[in-house]
């Protein structure tokens, strides 16, 4: 299963977003985003501020003026893939301007690429524009260039990541998320229900709710009150929730952590007003690995926890993603995250060998697993996984559950379930009945087939 989007390349990125052909003199951008949402919802905040400024954006290399790379810096991998997407861009354009998360080590970036426009660090919109200013110079016209109402997007039409926050105040050993992007910033709770009900006015069926830290949003403004409509909203993930679910779309949390707060989400889900799924980064399970990582060690009062939701919200569906191979790791420590993960039972779960990263704590620690010892263990991780989502997508057969439609083609309909978030987990294939579907139709249909991640099945109603 794939942890991130796909990277959207100029010529990768979805037509209907760069369907308006240019006028003549429009100024053309490019736009390459790697990572994770949170970078997807930064590049669409700089394509529409460009458009708003009379650009054009283009759906290729060869069409722009300049091409900006929204970078990754998470995992020494990623930094090599970002690296790599900037080189392509020289060397299919000449004009590259870099931004986002490894635009925090700009020397990094020009001691491989020396050619490169400019480097500008995450989230930071002014510097980006500023840099395009210098290469290709804006020439709006007003009469003309027209921006959508719900901005410029990089997902379908039917879906939109809705950030609500940036930055984390966590001091995870493993992560520099904190240094590249700061301390916890909250937006204001009607600053976010406004953007979302644009959004859905829009025709956005499912919103995405994505931050670093999303269990945490408001604190740092002390869970303010802000004025909403006829009355008043607080910055708080269950206030936020509530108010989303009213909005008749699909709402998804992701990246909650498990504070005992989060406790007061499951009835919204119970009730429907979002969606019964929690995306949980619980990392490990034994105490000692997680004293290392600087994270909560508590896995009993964990497994707890999933039974009080589960509980009240017995369709919840858990996701989670954890690191095998973090210093220290004993042999011990993992047999007991996979008898953990026996007795959890997860949904969706993801698995990352631990890498080093520049900057992060973890590298001082002793004891550092080898490699054929991490892919062994993320072998046998990913095995247990899978057993138990197969298990579970099993028991789906014969009932009725309801999807969205993601794609059709003329082989049928690509759709997901509730418990299916885009790009991470699992699909939901119809391959008959399927005539009159379009993206974003919402439908009951009967399961009759399952693999390890996937369904199959058969429309029974539309909504």
């Amino acid at each position: 299963m794939n942890q991130n989007p796909p990277s959207l390349r100029p010529d990768l990125a979805p037509r209907a977003t760069f369907s308006e052909a240019p006028r003549p003199g429009q100024p053309k951008i490019g736009m390459v985003s790697l990572g994770c949402p949170k970078a997807l919802v930064d590049s669409e905040r700089i394509l529409t501020r460009l458009r708003a400024e009379g650009y054009a954006i283009s759906p290729d290399y060869a069409g722009a003026e300049a091409v900006i790379v929204n970078t990754c810096g998470f995992l020494d991998s990623a930094k090599a893939e970002s690296l790599e997407a900037i080189g392509e861009a020289l060397q299919e354009n000449g004009r590259v301007i870099v931004t986002g998360c490894l635009g925090a080590e700009p020397e990094y970036i020009t001691g491989a690429h020396p050619s490169v426009l400019a480097v500008t660090g995450p989230h930071q919109y002014e510097s980006v524009l500023d840099a395009v200013h210098a290469a290709v110079p804006p020439a709006p016209d007003p009469f003309i260039d027209l921006l959508p109402a719900s901005g410029v997007h990089l997902t379908p039409r039917h879906y939109s990541y809705l950030k609500i926050s940036e930055g984390c105040n966590h001091k995870c050993r493993f992560c520099i998320i904190p240094d590249m992007r700061g301390r916890l910033v909250s937006r204001p709770a009607h600053a976010v229900l406004r953007e979302a009900e644009k959004l859905v006015d829009a025709g956005v069926r499912e919103l995405l709710v994505i931050s670093q830290d999303t269990s945490a949003y408001g604190l740092d403004r002390r869970h303010d009150i802000n004025p909403w409509k006829d009355g008043e909203v607080r910055t708080h993930i269950t206030d936020l929730a509530r108010e989303l679910g009213t909005l008749g779309a699909w709402i998804r949390l992701h990246y909650i952590y498990p504070y005992p707060h989060v406790r007061d989400l499951i009835p919204l889900m119970a009730e429907g007003a979002i969606l019964p799924y929690l995306d949980v980064p619980f990392q490990h399970s034994h105490p000692d690995v997680l004293r290392r990582m600087a994270r909560p060690a508590a896995s009993a009062k964990t497994l707890d926890e999933i039974a009080r939701w589960r509980s009240v919200c017995p369709d919840i569906t858990l996701r989670s993603t954890f690191i095998v191979g973090y210093p220290g790791e004993t042999e011990a420590e993992f047999q007991h995250l996979l008898d953990w993960l026996d007795e959890a039972q997860l949904d969706r779960v993801g698995c990352f060998k631990y890498e080093n990263v520049a900057g992060a704590r973890a590298n001082a620690l002793p004891d550092h697993v080898a490699d054929e010892v991490k892919q062994d263990r993320w072998d046998r991780f990913m095995e247990r996984s899978q057993a138990i989502s197969e298990a579970k997508l099993q028991a789906k057969v014969g009932t009725t559950i309801e999807v969205i439609v993601d794609s059709v083609d003329a082989e049928g309909a690509t759709c997901r379930t509730t418990a299916d978030a885009p790009e991470i987990d699992g699909n939901l294939f119809i391959d008959e009945g399927f005539a009159g579907l379009t993206p974003g139709d919402i439908l009951a249909v009967e399961v009759d087939e399952a693999s390890e991640y996937d369904l199959w099945g058969r429309p029974v109603r539309a909504n």
